[in-house]
């Protein structure tokens, strides 16, 4: 079948459409861990404190997750090691980590994915990266209701916030592990919306056909 991997910035609703694609092309959704995670709102209280903690979580995690999907090949990850380091170079260059915490954590990062180069396969199918304005990404983590990711839990969340959305735009532009799609989360409320929902869904199906990772007659599972 196919690897799929979903990318996008905090509220952009990848977990969601993870959920929906794997159901609709039937196959298995990896989601990532974050309400039981430990580390996040301790990075939230004291982002300088525990940045590098965090990060380190997050890549083990995804390590963990992307490993298993390259060896199951049929599944859908709502994020993924390949956006990784996107986190930490931006905490790192607002402050937040220090130098040595910088080279240990690439250290580290490369040393994983050079093991995923033995793996059976070697890379995703498909990128699907989810692109959402400033206003759009506040109004989804409002709606989603974690505390710690509120403006009124801290002020500072503003400018963090917009930051992440410029280190994104580069991101995806180098991003070269594997075909790639953006999808317009401002234009379709995939989670609102029945409409835009199958709209998306039409998208990524016509580019998993394109690139030969389902065929031509390929019919939705659910």
């Amino acid at each position: 079948m196919t690897v799929i991997v979903l990318s996008g910035p905090i509220g952009a609703g990848k977990s969601s459409l993870t959920g929906i694609l794997a159901k609709y092309i039937g196959t298995k959704p990896f989601y990532e861990s974050v309400d039981d995670n430990p580390v996040l709102p301790l990075f939230y209280a004291d982002p300088k404190k525990y940045a590098f903690l965090l990060q380190v979580y997050f890549l083990n995690t995804r390590f963990r997750s992307i490993k298993a999907a390259l060896s199951n090949d049929n599944n859908v990850l709502d994020r993924s090691i390949y956006e990784d380091a996107l986190f930490f170079q931006m905490n790192a260059d607002i402050g937040r980590a220090t130098h040595e915490e910088l080279t240990t954590y690439y250290d580290l990062l490369n040393n994983m994915m050079s093991e995923l180069k033995r793996m059976p396969k070697k890379q995703p199918d498909l990128l699907v990266h989810i692109n959402v304005s400033y206003d759009t990404m506040l109004e989804r983590i409002r709606r989603r209701g974690r505390s710690f990711e509120q403006l009124s839990y801290d002020p500072t969340l503003a400018d963090y916030y917009q930051n992440l959305l410029d280190y994104y735009k580069p991101w995806y532009q180098k991003y070269h592990y594997s075909p790639k799609m953006e999808i317009d989360g401002d234009k379709f409320d995939f989670m609102a919306s029945q409409q835009d929902r199958q709209s998306v869904l039409d998208a990524i199906t016509n580019k998993l056909q394109e690139i030969g990772k389902l065929p031509k007659d390929w019919q939705p599972k659910a």
